[in-house]
């Protein structure tokens, strides 16, 4: 059987890989997985290439399917994640556990990093809001796409990063502090969809039903995600 061809944004990667082997174990043909920055993904799907299934940030998603890029009765919602914060090993805990000292501890931190996603633009307006924007912006590194700000925190080359929980999960040489605290927290549902150019429906709408099934719920939360 042809493996069918998944695309996904970096932030679903692990919880993919385990669900994509838990249905080969429960008898599913198989797949394969390819993640990427979130907005590379969408860039590959929008210009045809051939993939089977999409998992990305809903709002990429939709856009993607008023496009016709996907079968818009396929999309089904997987998970919600919400946003954390690290530090490299070894470095003194910090204290966000309240709006007031996240924001004290973005202004003391000499460099900091956040990705291109949906979680970088937020913190970007909560800057702003806070009225520091223009005070830290000379201090922060935007991880390029694909490239994980649990990277740049572990190689020292930022103080504080930012960064979807399930992509700071199981990296060596950081520290995670904790989630973003009420107030500042966002959450991102991520779902998949068939693809347009999809080559195999059947089997993959069989996969997308086990990955919304509850049996895969223990593997979600395993991952630092919640079940959508």
């Amino acid at each position: 059987m042809t493996p069918l061809r998944m695309i996904s944004s970096m932030a679903t990667r692990q919880v993919l890989a385990e669900l994509i082997a838990g249905h080969e174990r429960a008898g599913g043909g198989p797949t394969t997985l390819e993640a990427v920055g979130g907005v590379d993904a969408a860039r590959r799907v929008q210009e045809g290439e051939v993939f089977d299934l999409v998992v990305l940030a809903a709002n990429a998603l939709a856009a993607l399917e008023s496009a016709g890029k996907t079968v818009a009765s396929s999309t089904v919602a997987l998970v919600r994640s919400g946003v954390s914060v690290a530090v490299p090993a070894g470095a003194p805990q910090l204290d966000i556990g309240t709006e007031d000292a996240l924001k004290a501890a973005v202004l003391a931190a000499p460099t900091l990093g956040y990705s291109t996603g949906p979680s970088g633009t937020h913190l970007l307006k909560t800057f702003e809001r806070w009225g520091i924007l223009e005070t830290v912006r000379p201090r922060i590194v935007q991880a390029p796409p694909g490239v994980p700000v649990a990277r740049l925190v572990a190689q020292g080359e930022v103080a504080l990063g930012f960064q979807q929980l399930s992509e700071l999960l199981h990296v060596p040489g950081i520290a995670i502090v904790g989630p973003l605290p009420p107030g500042v927290q966002i959450m991102t549902t991520f779902s998949a969809a068939l693809a347009a150019t999809c080559r195999q429906p059947e089997a993959a709408q069989e996969l997308l039903a086990f990955m919304a099934s509850p049996v895969a719920d223990e593997a979600k939360r395993r991952q630092g995600m919640e079940p959508a």
